[in-house]
């Protein structure tokens, strides 16, 4: 099937409209020979003459009063197509999206994050999954439309990245134990003690243990776990020592202390990711504003929270 040059329709409803190949011209910012060639093409296209000679001027044929409304209805519904997306009307929103995060951020942030969706769009649906690696499929998939993490090129190059928050690690053992009870930890007493050890992969370098290296240290790891939760559960249950992130852990760390690490691990930064073909969905990009703005505002509390007494946080 051959398809037809569409431009042919926006030059018939200027023709039409106008009945005259001059102001037709200047409608469609042509010259006036071009416009004739056009309507020469139309007329071989559609097996009819269109507009004809009366004195002076053009009058339409039947034919051409018959196309004449459907060509401009045509018209006006191609350009409302193409132009941009009209601001959403939150309050009418019906529409599910599934957010892929690690965990922590749905203990830390999520209570936040649904009362302002809830306030600003109710028929919107945030359906938390975990992410429990940093395979990029399931954005390009469509099977996720927002995930956050560590944004390092892993989960696919042609990923949107945004970035939520800087994170640091830091210490977190029971009210108990010997660091809690000492005014500053040093990276001595810290790699003496028992550690969990969070890692994907149970060989897993750490930046911790590069540091530690660097003072000729190394801490005694008993244990792996590849998630922060049962990390901190051996914690609270068996006088560990878990190396997490502080904001990504906010409320798994309730109920135990947070000891500022004494060695220079550098910070993460916390990313919003997300597929390129959402960039200019309308209520994709709210979401992802409200993200930012949420989770920016508890950060920020965080932030000035500070460890300089971490024996006020048993």
């Amino acid at each position: 099937m051959t398809i037809p040059d569409l431009n042919l329709l926006i030059a018939l409803d200027a023709l039409l409209s106008e009945c005259s190949v001059a102001r037709a011209a200047a409608r469609l910012q042509l010259s006036a020979s071009a416009t004739s060639r056009v309507l020469a093409r139309l007329r071989e296209t559609t097996g009819d003459p269109l507009l004809v000679r009366a004195g002076r001027g053009l009058v339409p044929t039947p034919r051409a009063l018959e196309l004449r409304d459907e060509a401009a209805r045509l018209v006006r519904d191609a350009a409302a197509l193409l132009r941009p997306a009209a601001p959403p009307d939150l309050a009418r929103i019906d529409r599910a999206f599934t957010f892929r995060t690690r965990e922590g951020f749905v203990e830390t942030f999520g209570l936040a994050l649904l009362g302002r969706i809830a306030q600003e769009a109710p028929g919107v649906r945030l359906h938390f999954v975990a992410r429990t690696d940093k395979d990029g499929t399931a954005l390009r998939d469509a099977v996720v439309d927002l995930e956050t993490g560590v944004a390092d090129g892993t989960a696919g190059p042609e990923l949107r990245a945004q970035a939520l928050f800087r994170d640091r690690f830091v210490a977190v053992v029971r009210g108990d134990h010997a660091l809690a009870n000492v005014p500053r930890a040093t990276p001595a007493l810290y790699a003496a003690g028992d550690h969990v050890r969070v890692a994907r992969r149970p060989t897993g370098h750490e930046a911790v243990d590069q540091a530690l290296a660097v003072l000729g240290l190394e801490r005694r790891v008993i244990t792996t776990v590849a998630s922060f939760s049962a990390a901190l559960s051996l914690v609270r249950d068996g006088g560990l020592i878990a190396t997490v992130p502080e904001r990504s852990t906010g409320r798994l760390r309730d109920g135990l202390v947070t000891i500022p690490l004494p060695l220079p691990v550098p910070d993460i930064t916390i990313s919003l990711l997300w597929h390129p073909r959402m960039d200019a969905d309308p209520v994709h990009r709210w979401l992802r504003g409200v993200v930012r703005e949420v989770v920016g505002e508890r950060g920020q509390v965080s932030a000035h929270a500070g460890l300089q007494d971490h024996r006020s946080q048993e």
